[in-house]
């Protein structure tokens, strides 16, 4: 369908506490109701994320959509306090939005949920809830699982960089004041009132050091009540990237899905955690037309046929790496729910110590690549040569879905760390990651269990899953999988030297035979938009103090809405000891916005010491109003690391 331009409007919906939540109804031209659209998150319609704005004019002008962009409560000029992210109380605004934009009349009664990464969580976590208007969710770079795939652990690891950008920039951003002409008169009271009851979400971060019920919430795997995916019964899909750090919501949970009867579509790109038409690497296409495409089929049945399941995958094939790759090679196929793979099985034969270098990892920097400096991993030659590494021929067919490694594995300490990684070699010896996995010993009975110190020199058989990856090697290049006791800075380093051995092992594949039909895209940007402009990425080597740093900057201006500007400036940095393993990570934080006669800053420093004991926090935060402080706040916090 294609719309008419519409009208803009902002509007407050009340929830069942008094809480009033800030709207942005996007609304099409025309007499006839339309189906809504709605994304909820907690970065700021107004100022922070308003270019987002151009992807919901484009929804409601080329596809007919009413569209409804929320703030969640406590966030931008919603009303409320931001206590956490995706809390319960979230979750049960978020049903009452449903109903109330069901209920207005231009609107059809018919609601689909959508979003990135945040947005993408709680679309499928509303989708497990009781809310009969929804009819269909699109969740994008979304997780299943806050424990295991989110941006605080990983495989019972902390993730470190992660603590320097989104874990510390949240704190100021959900101090930051409402928009004085969306809230209207009292604006510097909720401001003053935010400034004074607002706590650090990554101090509880830190404290939740284990799966519980606390990981629970929000988690379509497993709730605090023991129940799974047989809670998601709305049309779900599902769009993940292989450059990206949710990766893993894909093939596991299209299965599950399945299984269920849920009808679903899984679209695995190449893309990082940025939009499939401009992000890197490409290529790239225009979401939006299978996003409206999706909602059509379920929003507006008319005459639609049956719906079949399917996953649409883009097969990576061998791509000399780069951190600012702008294409990979490779082919789209089009597969069933669960794709029919064989296991194919790589012996990694043992026994073979490895004396754990703490800042082995640099060369995959990140995960979860997205906007740079947050980039894609390199050459993996310098991270292989401080690994045990043992070389294959690769299968002639594709690999789909997670690879799977068994190991028997000694440490000579109580506490180590096991980073795998599967690699493509080229005939030069050019390294290129194709997967990886991570996990804390001390969760070796399971990452999900009660963690335990290891009996040095006691053999454990490990089973580890890594990240999901549809990958096929070039005839005459090298399966390579390479093995390590740290994947630093992507997650903390083990808190003290140790000898990691391997006895004996294996490595499962899950292989795709035969040909498959190729899915057709609308084409996105020939380029992607990164820029290297203001943005700083270095690793450095401290040669006399033994340390290794990675530091990042970034800085953006840009207009806002309400005649505003922003500027927001981050800088992070984490640093380890390569003889004691001491570790710190370093982060500066600062939101400036501007209104006429209204000039905000709000400044934000946290520093973090890792001992092999504990993580030593302390964060300040200062507010300005016209240059005048108006708050200051610390907080400090010694929290046990096991």
């Amino acid at each position: 369908m294609t719309g008419t331009t519409g009208s803009t409007a902002e509007v407050r919906i009340p929830v069942r506490d008094g809480v009033e939540l800030a709207a942005t109804l996007y609304l099409p031209g025309g007499a006839d109701p339309q189906p809504c659209l709605l994304e909820a998150l907690p970065y700021r319609k107004d100022d922070l994320t308003s270019s987002y704005a151009v992807g919901y004019e484009d929804l409601r002008d080329r596809f007919g959509y009413a569209v409804a962009r929320v703030d969640v409560r406590g966030t931008g000029s919603s009303s409320g306090d931001a206590t956490d992210e995706y809390p319960p109380e979230e979750q049960s605004d978020l049903v009452e939005v449903i109903a109330w934009l069901a209920a207005q009349d231009w609107c059809t009664g018919r609601v689909g949920m959508f979003g990135t990464s945040y947005s993408g969580f709680n679309s499928l976590q509303i989708a497990c809830e009781d809310a009969p208007e929804l009819g269909a969710v699109f969740a994008i770079y979304s997780s299943d699982d806050r424990w295991t795939d989110d941006v605080h652990w990983r495989g019972g690891a902390l993730k470190l960089v992660d603590l320097v950008d989104y874990n510390h920039y949240m704190t100021p951003m959900c101090v930051l004041p409402p928009v004085p002409d969306v809230w209207g008169p009292g604006w510097r009271e909720e401001w003053a009132r935010r400034l004074a009851v607002n706590e650090p979400w990554v101090l509880t971060w830190l404290r939740e050091r284990v799966h519980s019920d606390y990981w629970r919430v929000g988690s379509v795997r497993l709730d605090p009540s023991g129940r799974g995916y047989e809670r998601l019964d709305v049309p779900t899909m599902l769009v993940a990237g292989w450059a990206d750090g949710y990766r893993n919501n894909s093939f596991r949970t299209v299965a599950e899905l399945a299984s269920y009867g849920v009808p679903h579509r899984l679209l695995a790109g190449p893309w990082a955690h940025a939009d499939p038409r401009t992000a890197m690497p490409g290529p790239r296409i225009d979401l939006d037309v299978e996003m409206a495409a999706w909602f059509d089929h379920w929003l507006r049945p008319g005459d639609s046929p049956t719906y079949e399941s399917r996953c649409d995958v883009f097969v990576r094939t061998s791509t000399v790496p780069e951190p600012d790759l702008d294409l990979h090679e490779g082919y789209w196929v089009t597969l069933p729910p669960v794709p029919p793979t064989s296991p194919v099985e790589v012996p990694l034969a043992g026994p073979r110590a490895l004396a754990v270098e703490a800042d082995t990892g640099t060369a995959a920097w990140i995960d979860c690549a997205g906007h740079l400096p947050w980039g894609q991993s390199g050459d993996q030659r310098l991270d292989d040569a401080r690994s045990l590494t043992w070389d294959a021929e690769p299968p002639d067919a594709p690999v789909v879905g997670q690879p799977r490694v068994t190991l028997v594995v000694s440490a000579s300490a109580p506490a180590a760390s096991l980073s795998v990684k599967l690699c493509d070699v080229f005939p030069d010896g050019t390294s290129a990651l194709v997967s990886r996995g991570t996990l804390d010993l001390a969760f070796r009975s399971g990452v999900h269990g009660t963690p335990s110190p290891l009996e040095p020199g006691t053999s454990y058989e490990i089973t580890l899953d890594l990240d999901a990856c549809a990958y096929e090697w070039t005839p005459g290049n090298t399966l390579r999988v390479s093995v390590a006791g740290s994947d630093w800075p992507n997650t903390i380093a083990p808190p003290a030297p140790v000898v990691l051995t391997v006895h004996d092992g294996s490595l499962t594949l899950p292989v795709l035979p035969g040909s498959w039909p190729a899915p057709t895209f609308t084409p996105g940007e020939p380029h992607s938009s990164e820029s290297p402009d203001g943005t700083t990425w270095e690793i450095r080597d401290d040669v006399l103090r033994r340390t290794t740093s990675a530091r990042t900057h970034v800085v953006a201006e840009y207009d806002t809405p309400y005649d505003g500007t922003a500027r927001e400036d981050y800088h992070g940095e984490v640093t380890v000891d390569r003889r004691t393993h001491h570790q710190t990570a370093h982060a500066v934080t600062t939101f400036d916005l501007t209104w006429p006669d209204v000039d905000v800053r709000v400044r934000s420093v946290m520093d973090i010491g890792i001992s092999g004991a504990t993580y030593d926090v302390r964060i300040e935060t200062v507010a300005t109003l016209d240059d005048t402080e108006v708050s200051r706040r610390t907080w400090q916090e010694s929290i046990p690391r096991r």
